[in-house]
């Protein structure tokens, strides 16, 4: 059964939900896995996101995700002037990715202390988006719960340990899904949940032996 949300779509500013609603989410989803203010941006746009970024504006939805800004945003339609003001250097190039969706984006976002990420997703339709990679790791994050991400050595007890933190802090997990790129080195987990984490949740998490970094990111 579809509720009208589905049917009658979110509000956004543009004229399709994937390429203004969708492409404000992947930008502001990136900006959160950053975890801080954004000094550069490298956005690669692949299939119809390549065609008509410029048209739809998915350029400006983008960057204004990566400025901080909700799909509703009046701003969006400013957002590659605001950019500009507020010293975010950004460029855009158009790729071709195998197996990709069409409405694609790999999102390169380097902070102000110079940590960087990079964060591959799609916007799905209906405002809706998929973010399938994160600096190498495959993943499956939708931005419609509240997520706790964990770097962690790919050892056994660590998954135990880090749920054993939320159980006991009464945080229930919706889903999960753990990445490595190579056996016995780093892995990255994904536990989308039914509520935010507390600080001082995220903080234990962080001190569980084998992580080497712990950190949330809310609901978009």
């Amino acid at each position: 059964m579809h509720g009208v949300f589905d049917i009658v779509g979110p509000v956004m500013i543009g004229p399709s939900s994937s390429h203004t609603a969708g492409a404000v989410r992947l930008g502001l989803m990136a900006r959160k896995i950053l975890g801080e203010v954004p000094a550069k941006a490298e956005i690669n746009l692949h299939g119809s996101f390549a065609r008509t970024y410029r048209g739809h504006g998915t350029d400006k939805a983008l960057i204004a995700g990566i400025l901080g800004f909700n799909p509703e945003d009046e701003r969006i339609r400013d957002a590659l002037a605001i950019a500009g003001e507020k010293g975010l250097d950004f460029c855009f190039q158009t790729v071709n990715l195998e197996e990709a969706h069409p409405n694609t984006a790999v999102i390169f976002l380097t902070g102000q202390s110079g940590r960087s990420v990079r964060v591959l997703g799609a916007s799905v339709g209906g405002g809706n988006i998929i973010i399938s990679n994160i600096d190498g790791y495959q993943v499956e994050l939708t931005g419609q719960y509240p997520a706790l991400i964990t770097i962690h050595r790919d050892c056994p007890g660590v998954i135990t340990e880090v749920t054993r933190i939320l159980a006991h802090a009464a945080v229930n997990v919706a889903f999960m899904r753990v990445s490595r790129q190579n056996r016995g080195e780093t892995a990255m987990m994904i536990m989308e949940l039914d509520e935010q984490p507390a600080p001082e949740v995220i903080a234990e998490c962080q001190m569980a032996e084998a992580v080497q970094y712990a950190f949330a990111i809310p609901a978009i």
